[in-house]
């Protein structure tokens, strides 16, 4: 059925065309020698597109094809045949290609991929320098209720007290009554993110942090009110909770050239032995 569509299709393009030898059907197009083929069109046409659309798809193909061979004949002119030998840079291509697949079926079966929560912690403290915060951190619970929220009271009597934050407590009240709420004390996130949440307007963020615990923000319709439990200022140490993944890739890498080299100063020492090169 599909050679039959496709018959069709070739009689809707040309009333005649040239038989080839080359068993690979019957020639759809020539251009300087070059040869377009029936096979070459097998899988163009995908089944359920219509008799229309087909014969567009078709004309198409064969219209970039002709193009294409054009382009290519008048590159072949109009350069010299140093600027068209390829054979150096094909035979690069295809040896780094080679190393390359190689090298990665290598990592792929002896590269050790588990990293320890020692090599990590023991990498951050041998390396802090190398790891200098850029933004402002913060640890910080916030709830954000109808401005006229007569539980407001109640919430801020849990976040503002200076010694400790209930959160379970928090969390309770916060499910029932609060439209919205975050409540992860654990992760470090951006101030300059919280305050594309919160509508908290400050000129000096280093010093707001290094005096705020509690805040409570009124924005019709809404209250904010905002808790802070720690802070890390910019162009301090960077926590080590923010460059985990950072480290486990360094040593990853690590372990990955190290495994390479290891490899390849394997090979040369063998060869070495076994005298299957010589210098002159």
């Amino acid at each position: 059925m599909k050679h039959y569509l496709l018959l069709l299709l070739l009689a809707a393009l040309s009333a005649c065309t040239a038989v080839s030898d080359s068993g690979k059907g019957e020639v759809v197009a020539k251009v300087y020698g070059n040869y377009l083929y029936e096979a070459d069109l097998e899988g163009l046409v995908s089944s359920g597109t219509s008799k229309q659309d087909s014969i567009m798809l078709v004309k198409r193909f064969i219209d970039n094809w002709i193009r294409k061979r054009l382009l290519i004949r008048q590159a072949e002119k109009n350069l010299t045949a140093a600027q068209t030998d390829f054979s150096k840079k094909l035979e690069d291509y295809r040896t780094s290609l080679l190393i390359y697949t190689y090298e990665t079926e290598l990592i792929k079966q002896k590269l050790d991929t588990v990293v320890s929560e020692a090599e990590i912690t023991a990498y951050y403290e041998n390396n802090k320098q190398n790891f200098e915060l850029r933004h402002n951190l913060v640890k910080v619970v916030y709830t954000i209720l109808p401005v006229d929220s007569e539980m407001k009271p109640a919430f801020r009597e849990i976040m503002s007290n200076p010694d400790t934050l209930l959160l379970d407590s928090l969390n309770m009240l916060a499910s029932s009554n609060a439209l919205s709420y975050y409540n992860d004390t654990l992760n470090w996130i951006r101030f300059d993110d919280l305050i594309t949440q919160i509508p908290l307007e400050t000129l000096n963020q280093e010093a707001f942090l290094k005096s705020t615990t509690f805040v409570e923000i009124d924005d019709p319709p809404f209250s904010y009110l905002l808790r802070f439990e720690d802070y890390l200022l910019s162009e301090g140490t960077s926590p080590i909770e923010i460059e985990y993944e950072n480290i486990k890739n360094i040593l990853l890498n690590q372990r990955r050239q190290a495994l390479l080299r290891q490899t390849h100063d394997g090979l040369y020492e063998q060869a070495l032995r076994q005298k299957v090169f010589e210098i002159y």
